[in-house]
């Protein structure tokens, strides 16, 4: 169908260098008295301009499009909007599984009959390979190597199979092992500023498989992270359906004071906005201090989103953003088309103060920073440098269910492994080796230590992992990479690494000294998560730390001290050391940050073939076809169940006589549900791969096997610290079968409940769902025959998961949760409510019949936001929706044989 607006609001511009001829004006819509989009908050005209570019009457209505234009801050949310993309980009923890799920309606097609070509990217896809090396060589130069070698070795299989996907499918990108990760790829190359296709140019706009993909709004760019299932539907054309948003306004003030860093920043913004319950809001940062941030200072705030709750955080584009698009070696001709772009559409810097109004305003006084960390256990729990000490130690000797450690206290050292030793510290992610402002003060910090002759701990493990290759370019060119090399921080690959957990084996003495004394063992890391278990099976306590942190605890080699007091280390000169003299002043970070400023740097990285600059990249046969040809007897790649035709039914109905599989608590992430770390040899996981002839040595991770539905299975809910109310005072993959009252694994649990013919739910408290983009915590639930998960609230991104994958999220009333109502297991559940006529946020209750037979009624909400989120649970889940789609659209076209 032709475009309603297109008469009103398709108009000329003159961008000649980008082959770009028109643009569709939101000025001209208001002209029309279709609303006034000079109130709306910048992201919001954005979002906007893809409902108006992309109307046709039946996927994006003339109603959606007017509902958006007179956005009011403060309403009753029941708009749907069909958000557009203009690109795609995969990680490979789950683009490889996307790649998978693609492949398998291939087949499917097949055997139905049909074109398999229909299954085909409709925009522009970027992957790239960054959460696949381990860190199992660190502290030499030839580190990055030898992990890069073992990468390509353990994951041959994996890599084989993108290669056949880059060649089957039309459009994809690749970036190999090796070239960096995605989200500092996206923010120093792959993001144009603006977009054009068949004439006519648009702003960036973007989704991607990771939560952290809305780091790229620190540069304008309207772009949030999405499960690899709802990714699939953006690759094939499908817009991103979301519920008309609030928009929460963050005025930022000041500026920061010396010696404070951007993640300083972040942590104490993180800590700030999930105070204010800002979760699955969008939030747009303006005032007078945005203009003290750079790009990558904002790119840090952005990134960490998911980890304050939110869908965005956006800073508008304005004259740092097209500064920094020169500096990183843009083509001239695509910056001055940017920023002329922009402004001509009024996108082009943050509103006034009283131009937009928004849902909410908070204030964000950049004077208030201070130095700190946050652990141990979560990002927004922030710790001021000199309360680290004392945290510690109370959290230390605390019970365990007042969020202790139950240790004694702490004793000094007398040889051997204590209580807050620091044994990892890495310098990774992509939320600040992507900021040279710290990355130069890490470097700074070693210069200045190595000259005072400090030395590393022996018990630390450390590593460095930038994002990009580019930071090896300014570091070798500012002479700070020696210093780093000195202290144990050699490059040991570009790559997420000890950020998701490949943080690789301790030395095995150590981890054995760590579990016979129960310790509590310590991780330091430049990242943006520290949920329990994440960073290493061994270490208990994981901080959060700007990079010359790191480098600084790894010097001091524990947690259990005041770094704005206590010495950390002695010098040669006998006398001790403090962090104050190791710290960079302000004069000293910017002679390098003008150093490493060079758009040079960024040509040269990002220009030639990134495949052949991994060595062992082209050992990778290169398969052909369009059809991938499966293998049964592969254990890392099956074809997945998801279009079977047990799959491929309507779920909303109602639940009888159903089971709890497990009952949980607050702040259960998708780490605790989808583990993507090491396969431990005595897990169910583990004893499949034993039987299917593969050695311990070789079980490689989570991560790793994500193509395995049998092995994923049965990892589901299977991180070491998950503590299941069922069974008090365990941890780990474990629950009660009922009415046996049997302790055993979760997923055996749910094949015996299969047996029997029950359902099964699960119940939870807050913020379930936390973390990673991690499509395995929805697909694993909906294996383990889950039918609904009820909690007290769900973050965003396992929110819309669950649908995709077919299970029915429902919501307590507030305040309540499973552990609070009494729930212990024994109950059986009941619920009503599910069939007929369902509309979005339908009310819901759950009987629960206790195990003396008294009864009680909870009343729930259906957390199904939007009608399309009904039509995937019509189907079965959104591949099968998607599937349906295709199959539809041939038939109409004559196509279906």
């Amino acid at each position: 169908m032709s475009n309603p607006f297109d008469s009103i609001a398709r108009r000329e511009i003159d961008l000649p260098g980008l082959g770009a001829k028109e643009y569709y004006s939101l000025a001209a819509l208001n002209a029309a008295g279709q609303g006034d989009h000079m109130r709306l908050p910048v992201v919001l005209r954005v979002v906007l301009e893809s409902l108006l570019r992309h109307c046709d009457g039946r996927r994006i209505t003339e109603e959606q499009v007017r509902a958006l234009a007179n956005w009011q801050p403060v309403a009753e949310r029941t708009e749907e909007i069909p958000f557009t993309v203009g690109r795609v980009a995969l990680n490979c923890a789950a683009g490889i599984p996307l790649l998978g799920d693609l492949t398998a309606m291939r087949s499917t097609m097949d055997r139905l009959g049909l074109p398999v070509e229909s299954v085909q990217p409709a925009v522009p896809v970027d992957m790239a390979l960054d959460h696949t090396l381990t860190v199992d060589f660190y502290g030499f130069p030839d580190a990055k190597l030898r992990n890069m070698e073992l990468d390509i070795q353990r994951n041959h299989e994996r890599y084989q199979f993108v290669k056949w996907a880059v060649q089957a499918y039309e459009g994809i990108r690749l970036f190999p092992p090796g070239a960096g990760i995605l989200h500092q790829l996206n923010l120093e190359f792959l993001a144009p500023g603006l977009l054009v296709k068949d004439g006519v140019c648009m702003p960036d706009t973007m989704v991607a498989t990771d939560s952290h993909t809305c780091m790229i709004s620190g540069l304008g760019t309207v772009g949030w992270g999405v499960g690899g299932i709802e990714a699939q539907g953006a690759i094939l054309g499908q817009p991103v359906c979301f519920l008309m948003p609030d928009v929460v306004g963050i005025e930022v003030r000041g500026e920061l004071g010396e010696g404070v860093t951007a993640t300083d920043l972040v942590l104490h913004v993180t800590e700030m906005l999930r105070k204010a319950k800002v979760v699955g809001q969008f939030l747009e940062f303006h005032g007078e201090g945005v203009s003290k941030l750079s790009i990558p200072d904002r790119a840090t705030i952005a990134n960490m989103a998911p980890e304050y709750g939110a869908t965005i955080g956006y800073f508008p584009m304005d004259e740092q953003t097209i500064g920094y698009l020169r500096q990183t070696g843009r083509p001239e001709d695509t910056v001055h088309a940017t920023e002329l772009y922009y402004r001509t559409q009024g996108l082009f810097g943050a509103p006034k103060e009283g131009e937009v109004a928004y849902t909410r305003l908070l204030q964000l006084d950049l004077g208030d920073v201070v130095p700190s960390v946050a652990g141990p256990r979560r990002p927004q729990d922030r710790i001021g440098l000199s309360d680290v000490k004392h945290v510690f130690e109370d959290t230390l000797v605390k019970p365990q269910g007042e969020g202790g450690y139950a240790r004694p206290a702490s004793k000094p050292r007398n040889g051997g492994f204590r209580d807050g030793d620091v044994v990892i510290a890495a310098v990774t992610s992509c939320t600040n080796t992507s900021n040279p402002s710290v990355m130069l003060a890490a470097g700074l910090v070693a210069r200045k230590a190595v000259a005072a002759g400090l030395t590393t701990k022996p018990w630390v493990k450390t590593s460095l992992t930038p994002g990009s290759l580019v930071v090896s370019r300014y570091l070798e060119e500012t002479g700070l990479q020696d210093p780093l090399d000195a202290l144990g921080f050699a490059v040991a690959g570009y790559s997420c690494a000890t950020c998701v957990g490949a943080s690789g084996p301790l030395d095995p003495a150590l981890e054995e000294e760590i579990r016979s004394s129960d310790g509590v063992a310590c991780a330091v890391l430049s990242g943006n998560r520290n949920f329990e278990a994440r960073i290493h099976r061994m270490v208990k306590a994981s901080f959060l730390a700007s990079p010359p942190l790191v480098v600084a605890f790894a010097l001091a080699g524990t947690v259990d001290i005041d770094m704005t007091r206590d010495p950390i280390g002695t010098g040669t000169d006998g006398r001790a050391v403090y962090l104050r003299d190791i710290w960079p002043s302000r004069e000293e970070l910017a002679d390098a940050m003008a150093k490493a400023a060079d758009p040079g740097f960024y040509r040269e990285t990002y220009s030639g073939d990134f495949t052949a600059r991994n060595p062992y990249w082209a050992d990778i046969p290169n398969e052909t076809g369009r059809l991938f040809p499966w293998d049964d007897r592969s254990t890392y790649i099956k074809e997945p169940p998801f279009l079977d035709g047990g799959m491929r039914q309507d779920v909303l109905k109602d639940i009888d006589g159903a089971r709890a599989l497990a009952i949980l608590g607050n702040s259960v992430t998708t780490d605790h549900i989808s583990p993507i770390g090491s396969i431990g040899r005595d897990t169910v996981a583990g004893a499949y791969l034993s039987r299917q002839g593969v050695a311990a040595k070789d079980f490689n991770n989570f991560g790793s096997r994500r193509m395995n539905h049998e092995v994923m299975v049965r990892g589901a809910f299977s991180n070491v610290r998950l503590r299941n109310l069922m069974v008090p005072g365990t941890e780990g993959s474990v629950t009660c079968h009922q009415p046996s009252g049997e302790t055993m694994s979760i997923y055996d649990a749910s094949l015996r409940y299969h047996e029997e013919g029950v359902p099964l739910i699960v119940l939870a408290g807050e913020e379930y769902g936390t973390g990673s983009a991690r499509d395995w915590a929805a697909k694993g639930t909906r294996l383990l025959n889950v039918r609904a998960v009820v909690a007290s609230s769900f973050e965003r991104i396992h929110r819309s998961n669950l649908i995709g994958m077919g299970v029915l999220p429902c919501q307590f009333p507030a305040g309540e949760t499973g552990e609070s109502l009494g729930f212990d297991g024994s109950e059986i559940f009941y619920l009503k409510g599910v069939e007929g006529d369902v509309r979005p946020r339908q009310s819901l209750t759950l009987a629960v019949r206790k195990a003396d037979g008294a009864v009680r009624e909870i009343p729930l909400v259906l957390r199904v936001d939007t009608q399309v989120e009904i039509d995937y649970l019509r189907a079965g889940g959104m591949m099968p929706f998607i599937l349906g789609n295709l199959i539809g659209n041939l038939a109409g076209a004559g196509g279906a044989g």
